[in-house]
């Protein structure tokens, strides 16, 4: 029997838009991560400034921060704004990603 086939696959990270606070969050084991941002226009066109992006210890590894700046990304995406990589974790996800080069401001 192959020990990989009983493997199950991760669970989808819960990722939640807090438009109140300007951040997604991501609750998972009693610990909180959470990438923020603020909307500003620039020469008319909405700018999200991605500032900072943290995930404690014992989150790090499993994609949790990743998976904030996607689901962020997709949201400006959405929304037709640009995204100013301020958060230095944000712009190395976005050079990783060149379908993401689109978003830059």
């Amino acid at each position: 029997m192959n020990p990989s086939s009983n493997t199950a696959a991760p669970s989808p990270i819960p990722v939640v838009h807090n438009a109140a606070a300007q951040r997604f969050e991501a609750q998972i084991e009693g610990h909180l991560a959470f990438a923020e941002y603020r909307v500003t226009e620039r020469a008319g066109t909405p700018v999200m400034a991605m500032f900072h992006t943290e995930s404690p210890a014992a989150l790090q590894g499993r994609g949790v921060a990743a998976a904030l700046v996607k689901a962020a990304l997709a949201h400006a995406q959405a929304h037709s704004w640009k995204v100013d990589p301020q958060c230095s974790y944000v712009a190395a996800y976005m050079d990783r990603h060149p379908e993401t080069q689109l978003l830059r401001a």
